[in-house]
């Protein structure tokens, strides 16, 4: 990291890397998206209970999502060229914090692996990430994202989006809080799920509609 000194002695800058500048171009397009937020509190018992040795939270989490893009391939979509293009494929892109900045590695096909494929996959790109040995092919061709901050204790977040895709689904930590349950008091892991979406491409009720899905997954009332 090259850092030079302003004639100010108390201000040192840092002048920005070639990802870091990509991603800033990419952030000015998504604020020129008209884009709007609805957040879902998910009950993520059935979701812990999923984990084992190489397989996380957020791996469940991708999962989840890419079923839910197959059901509903409106959101499998990008938004470009005043048209919707929908993809029968979701590619699911996470968003990984790496010393070169944000980047967004993809796992390609991602409906079509199993859990454990996904895991297996999320482990690689994000190592690729970390050492700086991710390829372009690696990071192109998302279809949708999926940032999560909860094991930053985060509660809750807004993403911005990543054009051309038309949603973002931001993931907060997960709280242990309590619930009515027909009229008692139980105590539940809960996360909040934000998701972020191109009001060009997707109105409310598609996004209530994804989002649901990705709850009824998770919370195992379905596959």
């Amino acid at each position: 990291m090259t850092v030079t000194l302003n004639p100010d002695p108390q201000v040192a800058i840092r002048p920005l890397t070639k990802t870091e500048k990509v991603m800033s171009r990419a952030m000015l397009a998504a604020w020129s998206a008209p884009q709007f937020n609805i957040v879902v509190d998910i009950d993520m018992q059935h979701a812990l209970d999923q984990r084992r040795p190489g397989v996380t939270v957020t791996d469940i989490i991708l999962s989840a999502c890419a079923k839910a893009l197959i059901q509903l391939p409106a959101m499998n979509a990008h938004f470009r060229d005043d048209a919707v293009h929908e993809y029968a494929v979701a590619n699911v892109g996470l968003a990984v914090a790496a010393p070169r900045g944000l980047t967004v590695p993809v796992i390609h096909g991602a409906d079509s692996l199993s859990l454990d494929g996904i895991a297996e996959r999320r482990k690689e790109l994000v190592e690729k990430v970390r050492t700086g040995s991710i390829s372009v092919s690696e990071v192109v061709g998302g279809t949708f994202t999926v940032s999560n901050l909860g094991m930053f204790d985060v509660r809750q977040f807004t993403a911005i989006l990543n054009p051309p895709q038309v949603g973002i689904l931001a993931v907060g930590s997960t709280r242990t809080i309590q619930v009515w349950n027909d009229g008692a008091p139980v105590w539940r892991p809960i996360s909040a799920f934000a998701l972020t979406c191109d009001h060009r491409a997707v109105d409310g009720a598609l996004a209530a509609r994804f989002i649901g899905v990705v709850k009824d997954i998770l919370e195992g009332r379905t596959t």
